[in-house]
């Protein structure tokens, strides 16, 4: 099986920098053979590409491809702390989703998330998930995402 820089290569994808906390926390820690990510917005050079709520200013197509984002994000801080050829698994995906009160498709934005998960780590990006709509998310991003991986 190929690594998993070989597969991001294959896919045409470079794991950006670490996006640097913007309070109090690390990007990601290891405990045993488990390694948890803070929750990642969507950055993209040090930028959001979008602000606002989920079926209000930020249409759920977009905010899907921002969900992908996060989590390309959270595999960048993975990489920095343990080196991403170690992920053995992806355990869970958490999934926030800043919402207009009338929006229910947070699983379909979060859903950007896994999707990229299973192409980049196969069978082995199988995970269990929750996917929350909330009332706001840090400097008013539409998506965050935290991951749980194993790794070896």
């Amino acid at each position: 099986m190929a690594s998993v820089t070989d597969r991001l290569a294959e896919l045409g994808v470079e794991l950006p920098a670490v996006v640097p906390p913007v309070a109090a926390y690390v990007p990601a820690v290891r405990t045993g053979n488990l390694v948890y990510t803070s929750g990642q917005l969507p950055a993209v050079a040090g930028a959001l590409p979008a602000t606002g709520k989920v079926g209000a200013e930020v249409d759920p197509d977009d905010a899907k491809g921002y969900a992908r984002t996060c989590a390309l994000n959270a595999l960048a801080a993975i990489d920095a702390l343990v080196g991403i050829d170690n992920v053995t698994k992806v355990v869970k995906v958490v999934g926030f989703v800043a919402s207009d009160p009338a929006f229910t498709g947070h699983p379909g934005v979060i859903n950007g998330a896994s999707e990229f998960l299973l192409e980049v780590f196969g069978a082995a990006g199988k995970h269990a998930r929750s996917a929350v709509g909330v009332a706001a998310l840090p400097l008013d991003a539409p998506v965050e995402v935290e991951l749980i991986v194993e790794v070896a």
